[in-house]
C-alpha cells in the first residue's frame, strides 16, 4: 500500500507577510512544495491530500490542481474555525482554527492508509521521503510511528526565531518527548530559546528538531480526536491557543499509548520563515540542480 503525501497548506504566512505556499524558487518557476511532491513521488507515495483554506481555495488550485495532478492524484480538505469533531463547538470569540494538530484531524475521512505529514513551504530533501517508505515498509505496531528529524543548526532563519520541536531521544533511537520552542534564534553564535518569562535557554547545535515531517498511519487519527477534545476542553477560556502535532504526540508517548522512531536525517532542509530567506532558498535549489539531483523543469 503506497502512503499518501498530507500537506499543510492552511497557514497564514503573517511573518512572512504573503502565501509563501505558492512563491517561486525554483529554476523553472517551481515551489518548495513542488519539489517535496517531485521527491514523494519517486520514493514510492501514491496521493496527496492538501490541507488548506477556503479563502486560499482559488490561489492554490490556480498554481497545483493542473500540474500536480499530472504526477498524483490529489484531494483537497479545509481547515476552518466551524470545522470541528462531532459535539465540539468553538468558543464564542474564537477567530481563527486550532493549529496543526487540527489541521491533520480535518483529513481523517480522506486516509485509510499510512501518510506522512509535512509542511508546505519547507524543503525536506529526497532523504527524508525515502526513509519514510523504507520505515513503512518494515514490521511494526498499529501505534509506531516515525518522525525524520534534523540538527537544529541546520534548520534556522538568519533574518528572526523560528518555532521548532525540540527532542529528547533514547538509545534505541525512540522518541521520549518532543517540546515546541516557539522563539529560537542564533545570538553571539550560539542557539538560544527565548522562554515565556523572557530568559533565554542555551540549546546545543546538533540538538534534533522536528520539522514536522511525521509517518503515522490511520490509529493516529482516534488518537488525535481524543487529544484534540481534551485540548479544546482545557482550553476553552484560551482564545488564542493552538493544538501542535509534537504537543499531541508528546502526551501519546508519556501515556504509553505510542511510540515514534527518530530517522535522523543528514540531508538538506531549508524553508521560508521571512522574506529575506528566499533568495537563500533560491540559491540552494539552484545548486541542487546545477548538481544534477533534480531537473530544471518538471
Amino acid at each position: 500500500m503506497k502512503p499518501t503525501l498530507l500537506i499543510l497548506a492552511a497557514g497564514m504566512g503573517s511573518r512572512y507577510g504573503g502565501l509563501k505556499q505558492i512563491d517561486p524558487v525554483g529554476p523553472g518557476g517551481q515551489t518548495i512544495l513542488d519539489y517535496s511532491v517531485f521527491d514523494a513521488k519517486r520514493a514510492g507515495f501514491g496521493k496527496i491530500v492538501f490541507i488548506i483554506r477556503k479563502d486560499i481555495e482559488a490561489d492554490f488550485k490556480m498554481v497545483f490542481a493542473d500540474r500536480l495532478s499530472r504526477t498524483l492524484p490529489i484531494e483537497w480538505v479545509f481547515q476552518e474555525l466551524e470545522s470541528l469533531p462531532e459535539g465540539v463547538t468553538p468558543p464564542v470569540g474564537r477567530t481563527k482554527p486550532w493549529g496543526t494538530g487540527h489541521a491533520v484531524l480535518m483529513a481523517a475521512k480522506n486516509i485509510k492508509e499510512p501518510f506522512v505529514v509535512i509542511n508546505a513551504d519547507d524543503f525536506y530533501g529526497r532523504e527524508a521521503f525515502e526513509k519514510a517508505v523504507e520505515y513503512f515498509n518494515t514490521e511494526q505496531y498499529d501505534t509506531d510511528y516515525a518522525m525524520v528529524a534534523y540538527e537544529l543548526k541546520n534548520t534556522l532563519s538568519d533574518f528572526g526565531s523560528v518555532s521548532r520541536g525540540v527532542c529528547t531521544v533514547d538509545k534505541d533511537q525512540w522518541l521520549e518527548s518532543v517540546v515546541e520552542h516557539t522563539k529560537i534564534a542564533r545570538e553571539n553564535n550560539r542557539i538560544f530559546n527565548t522562554e515565556h518569562d523572557e530568559s533565554k535557554k542555551a540549546l546545543d547545535d546538533d540538538t534534533l528538531v522536528s520539522m514536522n515531517f511525521w509517518c503515522f498511519k490511520h490509529s493516529f487519527f482516534n488518537q488525535l480526536d481524543s487529544h484534540f477534545r481534551r485540548f479544546i476542553a482545557e482550553n476553552s477560556n484560551n482564545l488564542t491557543a493552538e493544538c501542535y502535532i509534537p504537543s499531541a504526540v508528546d502526551t501519546l508517548i508519556k501515556s504509553n499509548e505510542a511510540r515514534v522512531k527518530v530517522l535522523p536525517n543528514k540531508g538538506q532542509w531549508f524553508g521560508i520563515t521571512y522574506k529575506q530567506d528566499k533568495p537563500l532558498v533560491i540559491n540552494r535549489i539552484a545548486k541542487l540542480t546545477e548538481a544534477g539531483e533534480y531537473p530544471v523543469k518538471f
